[in-house]
C-alpha cells in the first residue's frame, strides 16, 4: 500500500530535503558506507535530513557530526542532488533532494555508528576505486576544487 504520510520515507506525499558535506582533512574526504538498502554497502557523503528550523549548513554539519562524530567548518556549497527511486508499479518510493557542502576538518577521528556500516578517509585514487553513490564522482570532483581553494 502507498503511504502518503508527510514524515514517512517511503512514498513520501513531497520531496524530503536533506544536507550533507564533503569533509576534507588533509587531502582526503570523509566518506562513509551506508548499512541499509537502496546503498547498502555504497559510498557516500555523510547527511541526513534538514529539521524544520534548521539551516542547511547547520543541518549538514549536525549530520556529519551524528554519523561519524567528526566536526567541520562549512566552506562552500557545492551542488544539489536529487534522488527519486521506483517502485516495480513506477510510483515514486522515494525522493530526496540534497544540498551538499564542502567543509574543512576541526576534530573527530570518524567512527561509523547507527547508519553507516564503515567510515573512511579517503584521497582522490581511493575514492575513484570505491563503490560510490549516483552522482557522487562529479559532487566530489567539484568538492576537492574547492578545498583546494580553486573555483568549482
Amino acid at each position: 500500500m502507498t503511504r502518503t504520510d508527510p514524515e514517512s520515507r517511503d512514498y513520501p506525499a513531497r520531496p524530503i530535503l536533506c544536507a550533507s558535506a564533503a569533509v576534507f582533512r588533509d587531502g582526503r574526504v570523509l566518506l562513509g558506507a551506508r548499512r541499509q538498502p537502496p546503498y547498502d554497502r555504497v559510498f557516500s557523503l555523510p547527511g541526513g535530513l534538514v529539521e524544520t528550523g534548521e539551516t542547511l549548513e547547520a543541518a549538514a554539519l549536525r549530520e556529519v557530526e551524528e554519523e561519524t562524530g567528526v566536526r567541520g567548518d562549512i566552506l562552500a556549497f557545492n551542488g544539489w542532488r536529487e534522488v527519486i527511486n521506483r517502485d516495480e508499479a513506477g510510483r515514486v518510493q522515494r525522493h530526496y533532494v540534497i544540498a551538499s557542502f564542502v567543509a574543512r576538518w576541526r576534530s573527530g577521528e570518524g567512527e561509523a555508528g547507527e547508519e553507516l556500516g564503515q567510515v573512511i578517509w579517503a584521497d582522490v585514487a581511493q575514492a575513484a576505486a570505491l563503490p560510490l553513490t549516483p552522482g557522487l564522482p562529479d559532487l566530489l570532483a567539484r568538492a576537492w576544487r574547492i578545498a583546494a581553494g580553486e573555483r568549482p
